[in-house]
């Protein structure tokens, strides 16, 4: 709890200073928040809309951090995203995942690229849709080798569609998403990655209380492909805050079930990302 109080106050601080130069092109909150993975959408899965307020002749850079903190383990997460002409995403996180019990971490690379293939969130007849790769590389390889993963690199490769309905649910702003992935991946890649890719399904839903605040909910479905130990399924409840379009902090209780044989992982989820043009 100390960590995620400090990103939260070193978070405001940081923006503090900063002139908001987001575009107008946009509504508030619609290219969401950043995934801890580093793509746009929400904290657990990417969603079809890219990072970023950019317009089809602009370019958006915004960086994110992340902390989240269950039983047994912690995880730091931060990098930057790029929105290209809102047709192209590409991305980069950095991330360390802390195992209490080992009094170990592990760190992992991704880096990300998204392309929007059709529509518009909100004008378009149809939802949007993008599709997206993820690239990591762990760079901590004895726990991944120690647990019998197959390979220490990888890539997931995925779909999203994406549509926010206004005036949906008694006056307010309805935002849903559906997702489908290809992953070989343990745990995200924190503990390596198998030989074959499996079909995951990821999906969102959030309602948006006015223009600032969202409240929603997240589920990740994971391949259990590991002898060891079971692979449960990710779900989340979060709450984010959206003042302007400079910033936006992400608070949410996430439960990422059981993890490398350590049961119940349940705990907070804090994430922040800042537009910086």
């Amino acid at each position: 709890m100390p960590h995620l109080l400090w990103l939260a106050f070193a978070g405001v601080i940081t923006l503090l200073p900063l002139v908001s130069y987001a575009l107008d092109g946009k509504l508030l909150a619609t290219p969401v928040v950043t995934q801890f993975e580093g793509a746009g959408g929400g904290g657990l899965v990417p969603f079809a809309t890219l990072a970023g307020y950019a317009s089809r002749d602009d370019i958006a850079v915004n960086s994110f951090l992340t902390r989240l903190d269950v039983n047994d383990f912690s995880l730091n997460s931060y990098g930057a995203s790029i929105n290209w002409f809102d047709r192209l995403e590409t991305s980069v996180a950095d991330q360390k995942l802390h195992v209490r019990h080992l009094q170990a971490d592990i760190r992992q690379r991704v880096y990300g690229l998204k392309a929007r293939l059709y529509g518009d969130l909100v004008y378009s007849a149809w939802p949007q849709v993008s599709v997206g790769a993820q690239f990591k590389h762990l760079q901590d390889l004895t726990i991944a080798r120690a647990v019998g993963a197959a390979e220490t690199h990888g890539v997931d490769y995925y779909v999203a569609v994406t549509r926010l309905h206004l005036a949906a649910v008694n006056g307010y702003n309805l935002l849903w998403n559906l997702g489908a992935r290809m992953t070989a991946a343990h745990q995200t890649g924190f503990l390596g990655f198998d030989n074959q890719r499996r079909l995951q399904f990821e999906g969102a839903v959030a309602v948006l209380l006015g223009r600032h605040i969202a409240i929603g909910a997240e589920y990740r479905s994971k391949p259990d492909n590991l002898a060891f130990a079971q692979e449960d399924d990710w779900q989340d409840l979060f709450i984010a805050w959206f003042p302007n379009k400079t910033v936006n902090l992400t608070l949410a209780w996430v439960d990422l079930g059981d993890v490398a044989g350590q049961t119940n992982q349940q705990g907070l989820y804090l994430s922040t990302t800042v537009y910086l043009r």
